[in-house]
């Protein structure tokens, strides 16, 4: 298939939409498919322009597949990149990459794509993502990784209810327009369809991990020593996007409130809009240690550094957005807290492999904590169970298998690749014809 992937993050970003989206084309490439993205230069989570690219200009590379011979067309497009990216900052934003694309989709009419794939966030390229479906007869499909109106809402960086209405109204006729559509989640999927999606016509397509580059360590993590943490200390470990929704200010008061605790050690790592904020504010505690976004190569060593995973989020981010960091969670064998209410995506899937606790109230997080931190049998079976989990329902392998499945489909393609595959299978006999070949098998 020719797949054309619209997302305003990209690879080379270590978090969030833009680690998924480049996985999702790094792994088509090299399953045999072309693979071309328009997308913007890497700028995520520090929103700052990653060094040796530029915000103002265009750009086309061809990027190797990691793991195959396949190669994807990458078309960087400008964008505005607000340092602080909050209420109409970020629709400018959005809006600027919108338009700052255009020029790229309408090129790649000629490519004539079977899929048209836009990654929301962001909704505001819809009118390009769908215009090269209907003039090259693509399949437009829509994934949702965030459900961005209502989280500009709950979150209040917008609370005009007219304007609300005006924004819901248009987000549904534009996402009603696609062939296709996904989720990240079942509770999300949900919300698509209460916005007037087909379920017929949808799937969940949730995030995942790789199960054998993410996995507990046998022996503790190099990073304790580096930092000098006493192999006694329980490490309680924050790491990914620092802004806005991910209700960080709990764990630093949690922190504060267990300075008297000399074992509990906190750690954050990471970036985001908020970050200088929230070092401040860790620094007056005393007992939490900052560390900047880790490399690929040290994020097994990372997620292995912690005893507890923390996973706070603020109540009316729930089931809007679905954590992408709690994938590596999971696949690292150790016990979560979450902040969640007991009916969303995110509690349902820690229960019985963490401790869920109610947003906003740090009494609860801090007794969760100190119970895991107290209890190193408890902590050692939800880990367990958490990396069960995430090999049974999270792994990449099976997820972009099903995925690519359900493209073939949406193109009519999946009987022809069957096809061809007994065909393939007809031409190469198997290990047990080979045993009787004379001069296949068996020869001195």
């Amino acid at each position: 298939m020719r797949i054309l992937i619209h997302s305003v993050n990209f690879w080379p970003e270590l978090t969030g939409v833009g680690k998924y989206t480049g996985e999702l084309a790094d792994w088509l490439a090299g399953h045999g498919h072309q693979v071309r993205v328009v997308t913007a230069p890497p700028f995520y989570p520090g929103w700052r322009v990653f060094p040796l690219h530029s915000a103002w200009r265009s750009s086309r590379q061809m990027v190797p597949a990691k793991a195959s011979d396949g190669t994807m067309e990458v078309f960087r497009c400008p964008v505005w990149v607000p340092r602080v990216p909050r209420g109409w900052k970020r629709v400018l934003h959005l809006l600027s990459f919108s338009l700052g694309s255009t020029p790229a989709m309408l090129r790649q009419i000629s490519w004539l794509p079977d899929i048209v794939l836009l990654i929301a966030p962001t909704l505001f390229c819809s009118p390009q993502a769908l215009c090269t479906t209907r003039l090259t007869g693509a399949v437009g499909w829509l994934h949702v990784q965030d459900f961005e109106v209502d989280a500009a809402f709950e979150l209040k960086d917008f609370s005009s209810p007219f304007l609300r209405r005006c924004v819901e109204t248009l987000e549904r006729s534009l996402i009603r327009r696609f062939d296709r559509t996904s989720a990240v989640s079942e509770r999300m999927l949900e919300g698509l369809c209460a916005k007037g999606v087909d379920a017929s016509r949808s799937i969940v397509f949730p995030n995942w991990v790789n199960t054998s580059v993410i996995y507990p360590m046998q022996t503790p993590s190099p990073l304790r020593g580096e930092l000098g943490i006493p192999e006694h200390s329980i490490v309680a470990l924050y790491s990914g996007s620092m802004g806005k929704k991910q209700g960080l200010e709990l764990v630093i008061e949690a922190s504060r409130r267990l300075a008297f605790r000399s074992d509990i050690q906190f750690v954050f790592s990471g970036d985001g809009p908020d970050r200088e904020t929230f070092a401040k504010m860790a620094q007056r505690t005393g007992r939490i240690m900052l560390l900047p976004l880790q490399p690929n190569a040290r994020l097994n060593e990372l997620l292995n550094l912690a005893d507890i995973h923390l996973l706070p989020q603020l109540a009316d981010a729930a089931d809007l957005v679905m954590p992408s960091k709690l994938t590596g969670m999971m696949a690292s064998g150790r016990a979560i807290i979450a902040t969640a209410r007991a009916s969303t995506q995110v509690a349902t899937v820690v229960e019985g492999r963490g401790v869920v606790t109610a947003p906003g109230d740090v009494d609860e997080f801090v007794r969760a904590l100190v119970d895991l931190a107290e209890d190193r049998n408890l902590r050692l079976r939800m880990g367990k169970a958490a990396r069960e989990y995430a090999i049974e329902h999270l792994d990449h392998e099976q997820i972009l298998g099903r995925f690519e499945r359900s493209m073939l489909i949406a193109c009519g393609e999946l009987p022809r690749v069957m096809e061809q595959a007994a065909l393939q299978r007809r031409q190469s006999p198997s290990i047990n014809e080979l045993a009787v070949i004379p001069g296949k098998a068996g020869d001195d």
